[in-house]
């Protein structure tokens, strides 16, 4: 099976080069600043696309999909939108969320913690690949101070559950793959941290 990974395109999807493979994957920040007519837009031409199956999962930036969460069912209608959700596809069990540690004023933010840990908890123990907007800490999450920024409870999920797969962005500057233990690590974002899309689309084969 081959994956394709995208994440943190903001409204520059079409000046990405998007190669073909089995399952297309974008793991958030779609829009600009999140309106729904940003939102429409993105979601006409990521089911334009010829991968037989899509997986989608919101960031920070998808504003309009936490304030309308029905706008998602509306837009989304042939591909996985992820939300705390799984699906199967081909024995391979895939999960998403939105979730990141508090980050200004934008969507989808968590207070470290409890309330965090509790949205990593219901990862299945199974999953195959996990895909979140924002990143494990100590795992491609530096910013460009230097400085990881992500989530301890997540890195804890991680370690535990083993998937062989996790896939996020948000931290535009952590663009890369690592493999630690059982599990590849890819932080898809195809943003630079100055918003040019130039990263590469990932390709993982499972």
């Amino acid at each position: 099976m081959r994956l394709v990974l995208l994440s943190d395109t903001h409204r520059m999807h079409d000046k990405i080069t998007i190669p073909e493979g089995d399952v297309l994957i974008h793991a958030g920040d779609f829009c600009g600043h999140g309106t729904p007519n940003q939102a429409r837009a993105f979601a006409k031409f990521f089911q334009s696309l010829p991968h037989q199956h899509k997986i989608v999962v919101a960031g920070n930036h998808d504003r309009c999909l936490e304030s309308e969460p029905a706008l998602a069912a509306e837009i989304f209608t042939h591909c996985h939108y992820l939300f705390d959700s799984g699906v199967t596809i081909d024995g391979i069990r895939f999960w998403g969320s939105p979730w990141q540690p508090w980050f200004l004023d934008w969507a989808f933010n968590l207070q470290r913690g409890p309330a965090l840990q509790a949205k990593w908890d219901l990862i299945p123990e199974n999953t195959d690949v996990l895909i979140t907007h924002g990143p494990p800490r100590g795992i491609l999450d530096k910013t460009y101070s230097g400085e990881p920024v992500g989530c301890d409870d997540l890195r804890a999920a991680v370690e535990r559950i083993r998937p062989r797969l996790h896939v996020f962005g948000h931290i535009h500057e952590g663009y890369g793959e690592m493999i630690l233990g059982p599990t590849k690590f890819v932080n898809a974002s195809n943003c630079t941290l100055s918003y040019n899309p130039t990263n590469p689309v990932v390709i993982v084969d499972l």
